[in-house]
């Protein structure tokens, strides 16, 4: 991992460590907050938030995070000025995640430090491997005008899959790139799907539509929510979980 005496590197095909076949946690409350997404283009921020609050509950407790904390860190991490809409840019992944390894993301209850690594985002074991075993995969992805059109007539009760040209044009990048978060999946085949954090709920979408549409893929660890008995909410000891991740993540 980076900015914390660990070197993740991006993961190879054909590492042996296999990812659970199915990742079922619809009995927790990941609680994803919209936190100004839905009016400024502060996703790199709100995805670390989500993140935050996402591992937390795999604990059993919860972070508070407001709107004024994350488009702080949105400002900071990206050079956006509020009340500047020619600022409001969005941000690049790897900057925002090294920006927040080094300062920090500030909180009323105090500075948050991720621990990060990439690995290839075609690679859905390496994927579904960060999800089981760090809480969730921060990723980024180039969405199309037809996923945005879909979630928008079905209030996003619906399942985003890869080539739905009834809702328009279904070519990734058409409605710009979003930061959002993998958390869970039915299985690992093209037509199961992956439940993913974004926009303050939970869209579910297929695994053949994240394929088309995703660019990069990144792992997190956060050592300040370790719990007082030396466990991360994931459930392995944190020193353990460090060395099990850098032997997955590096080929």
């Amino acid at each position: 991992m980076r900015s914390g005496g660990l070197g993740w590197c991006h993961s190879g095909r054909g590492v042996g460590r296999k990812a659970p076949a199915v990742l079922d946690r619809s009995h927790i409350n990941p609680a994803p907050l919209m936190l100004g997404n839905d009016q400024i283009g502060d996703c790199t921020s709100v995805g670390l938030a989500n993140a935050l609050r996402a591992t937390a509950a795999l604990g059993g407790f919860q972070i508070g995070v407001d709107d004024d904390s994350a488009i702080q860190f949105y400002a900071e991490s990206t050079g956006y000025r509020p009340g500047c809409p020619e600022t409001d840019q969005g941000g690049i992944e790897v900057e925002v995640l090294s920006f927040a390894a080094g300062v920090g993301y500030q909180l009323e209850a105090g500075a948050y430090y991720p621990l990060w690594g990439t690995t290839d985002a075609q690679d859905r074991n390496a994927l579904a491997l960060i999800m089981a075993r760090l809480g969730t995969a921060y990723l980024g992805v180039q969405l199309a005008q037809s996923d945005m059109n879909q979630i928008e007539a079905t209030n996003g009760a619906c399942v985003l899959e890869a080539d739905n040209d009834a809702y328009g044009d279904t070519t990734p990048g058409s409605a710009g790139g979003h930061c959002l978060l993998g958390w869970s999946y039915s299985g690992l085949s093209d037509s199961d799907t992956v439940d993913l954090l974004t926009w303050g709920t939970i869209q579910k979408v297929t695994w053949g539509w994240l394929h088309t549409r995703i660019m990069e893929a990144h792992g997190l660890v956060w050592p300040q929510l370790t719990q007082a008995s030396g466990m991360y909410p994931t459930g392995p000891d944190i020193d353990a979980l460090k060395a099990q991740n850098v032997e997955f993540l590096t080929a």
